[in-house]
């Protein structure tokens, strides 16, 4: 399976609600779950409603489309970083999978993943 480190750094939010987003540039993920609002976006662009944050990650993407009936894609990724004991913090799209990572960890993560046989390419659009 082929993986791409992205380059930007990200951090982890929770915001009084959404209404940053339609301003919001770059890569982001928003959740509501009737009581919270998450949000992952890039470090430069955290916006001001953010009620607290943590700084400091980096995210892996599943190079490609993903087929909704792929079993053990995430479970495959987090194992192997689970026994390499890295943390990770997992979100996904319509079409692929992100696995984000603490930055300190960076290094530790990319060589377990490798060593496990996935393959990095450059970072895709």
């Amino acid at each position: 399976m082929k993986l791409a480190l992205l380059e930007n750094l990200f951090s982890v939010c929770q915001t009084e609600d959404f209404s940053c987003l339609s301003s919001l540039p770059g890569l982001f993920f928003a959740a509501y779950t009737g009581r919270e609002y998450s949000l992952v976006c890039e470090t430069a662009h955290v916006p001001a409603k953010t009620l607290r944050h943590q700084d400091g990650w980096r995210a892996f993407q599943v190079a490609g489309q993903l087929d909704f009936s792929l079993v053990g894609v995430l479970a495959g990724l987090s194992a192997v970083l689970k026994n390499a004991g890295v943390s990770i913090f997992a979100v996904s799209t319509y079409d692929t999978d992100y696995l984000l990572v603490r930055d300190f960890q960076l290094k530790t993560a990319q060589t377990a993943l490798e060593d496990a046989g996935y393959l990095f390419i450059p970072d895709v659009p």
